[in-house]
């Protein structure tokens, strides 16, 4: 608790005196270009503009309040108010942790993992410099999980709706709480406020404008060349694959794309398949798994998106978590001292100039999740024969059922 309050003060402090990364000036572009001309054209004019209409709100609000005498006198500008839902976010997943910790045999983290997670240089740089959402969709995610575990399926779905609201990735894991529930018998009472509280957030552009919503919020990929194998087919110079960006990518290059986000979807049905009756804390184990699986075969990672799986990667495994927080620190430094031109940072700018000088570092995580997906594929299998990925006789008895 005490390590969690000093982040959080470090983090408040940042991000009161720096302005962030570019992703702070185009949320304030889109929250001017929301508050003059509405969602819709937004959608149109921004194809960048990926967000849910939950997200939208919040940005039109925080444009309103930095505006305010009040409010600029209290140093509470538009970049400040931009992190702070973060910030907090990143406490509340504190307290449910150590909650979960306390109360639950199954899910006990040693101290030293739980104070590591409470202060992690990534929370740190992500939530108190970057300026982006993620770490919400993190606390609402954890949260809809926690209430798995308390057997809570309403509170379950309304949770993982408000997740899938700041950003759409967490519909990535929905088959893994819906076969949680579908096999404990509550796969409605999670569905029902899921998808009357989705519905009810997005009812203006499922209505008027589904598909720009469509386009722009779940068609997005993320950025070709910067992480992983799509970095490694970059470094071919092939023409093909040669190019950085999430727009107009040559076919080889979005074909290849399109193939890795197929298979890390058909990779995540399997796993919430097989493993939807296992007991206890198998759901957030599955969620691990699954997130370690997008990390690893993922066309683009944004650096913000390291937070997303920390907190389930600490419940797998406080060892690979360690391991992950100093490959990640060490990536994401290099990422933000790049960009911001040496330490100390106030104002942070990613240019495709300065791709090649970062990218290098981003391996060092992405190897670190390679060894622990082959590390745990040997310890399932091993542990569960029944659970193996290609096992034909599984699939025979799942089909007679």
């Amino acid at each position: 608790m005490a390590l969690a309050l000093v982040a959080t003060v470090l983090k408040l402090a940042i991000a009161l005196n720096t302005f962030g990364t570019n992703d702070v000036a185009a949320f304030y572009m889109f929250s001017r270009s929301l508050a003059d001309h509405g969602l819709e054209w937004t959608y149109q004019t921004f194809p960048a503009f990926n967000h849910p209409p939950l997200t939208a709100n919040y940005l039109q609000l925080i444009g309103y309040l930095s505006h305010q005498e009040f409010f600029r006198s209290c140093g509470l500008t538009f970049p400040f108010l931009l992190r702070l839902p973060g910030i907090v976010a990143d406490f509340v997943v504190v307290l449910v942790l150590m909650r979960l910790s306390r109360t639950d045999e199954r899910l006990r983290i040693p101290s030293w993992a739980l104070a590591l997670f409470a202060i992690s240089p990534v929370s740190v740089m992500v939530s108190g410099f970057h300026g982006n959402t993620d770490p919400v969709v993190v606390m609402f995610l954890v949260l809809a999980a926690y209430m798995c575990l308390r057997e809570r399926p309403v509170l379950s779905g309304i949770f993982f709706a408000l997740s899938c609201q700041v950003k759409v990735i967490p519909l990535l894991l929905l088959p893994i709480i819906f076969f949680f529930w579908l096999a404990r018998g509550a796969a409605l009472r999670f569905t029902i406020p899921f998808v009357l509280l989705s519905v009810t957030m997005c009812i203006e552009p499922l209505i008027k404008f589904p598909t720009l919503l469509l386009k722009n919020v779940l068609a997005y990929g993320s950025f070709w060349g910067e992480w992983g194998i799509t970095y490694w087919l970059r470094l071919t110079h092939w023409s093909q694959f040669n190019v950085t960006g999430a727009f107009n990518l040559p076919p080889a290059a979005a074909a290849t794309a399109l193939l890795l986000k197929l298979s890390i979807v058909a990779a995540v049905f399997v796993i919430a398949w097989r493993r939807r009756r296992l007991p206890g804390r198998a759901v957030i184990d599955s969620m691990a798994y699954a997130w370690i699986i997008f990390f690893v075969l993922a066309p683009g990672v944004a650096v913000q998106y390291m937070v997303w799986l920390a907190p389930f990667i600490l419940i797998l495994s406080p060892s690979l978590y360690a391991w992950l927080v100093v490959t990640s620190s060490i990536f994401l430094f290099s990422f933000y001292n790049t960009i911001a031109d040496g330490f100390p940072w106030y104002l942070a700018i990613s240019t495709n100039k300065l791709v090649d000088l970062w990218t290098p570092w981003s391996l060092w995580p992405w190897a670190t999740l390679i060894f622990g997906m082959v590390l745990f594929w040997k310890k399932v299998n091993a542990a569960n024969p029944s659970l193996r990925l290609f096992s034909f006789q599984t699939l025979r008895a799942e089909a007679r059922e």
